[in-house]
């Protein structure tokens, strides 16, 4: 039994989570046509954005969400990019996206970021870390923040340990835009931080 359970064992890493999900990508008023724009413009936004931060995109392990992306920054690509760089740019992106698209095709999305232990084998990646960042990205909490500005292009939510870790240390982070809340998603109650993306004017 042992032998088995050490041949289907999956080598595992520490990762920078990243999850993007673009808000209301289903509905009504977009057909397929715009939904198809959106997820060209959202992966161009997203490797624009990784690769300006100075994290390569090429570096970077990715799954498609349909509406959304999970990205694994490898452990040895630096955190504080992902807290100081990452959002600026990505807001960037999504800003020069919508200034070009009807309003059917523009995008504002939710970006979960949390960092941990993460499993690899042929099919893929999973782990506890990866089923948290989830739940961050899909709570209530940030739909609530999103969805109370009609102008911002970006709501961050962060795991409490990268925020402690990472986003509070760094003088770039801006981590005192960052509002602490409690998430209860399924089994997961925990407390993150979140930060509303403002245009730069506001």
């Amino acid at each position: 039994m042992t032998d088995i359970a050490e041949r289907n064992a999956a080598p595992t890493a520490h990762c920078t989570i990243v999850g993007i999900d673009v808000e209301g990508f289903g509905r009504h008023q977009r057909n397929n046509t715009n939904r198809v724009r959106i997820r060209n413009g959202l992966y161009n936004a997203v490797e624009h954005a990784f690769d300006t931060a100075g994290v390569p995109w090429d570096s970077c392990r990715h799954e498609n969400l349909g509406d959304g992306v999970l990205v694994l920054t490898p452990s040895e690509v630096s955190k504080p990019l992902l807290a100081d760089e990452f959002p600026e740019k990505l807001a960037e992106e999504l800003r020069a996206h919508n200034a070009s698209h009807p309003r059917e095709e523009k995008m504002r999305l939710r970006l979960a970021i949390h960092a941990g232990e993460v499993s690899y084998d042929e099919h893929g990646f999973t782990g506890a870390s990866i089923i948290h960042t989830f739940r961050l990205l899909d709570s209530a909490a940030v739909k609530r923040a999103l969805a109370a500005t009609d102008t911002a292009p970006l709501a961050i939510i962060c795991s409490a340990w990268f925020f402690e870790e990472v986003v509070r240390h760094s003088e770039k982070s801006s981590s005192t835009a960052y509002r602490r809340t409690k998430v209860t998603n399924k089994e997961t109650t925990t407390h993150a931080w979140i930060r509303i993306m403002q245009p730069p004017d506001r």
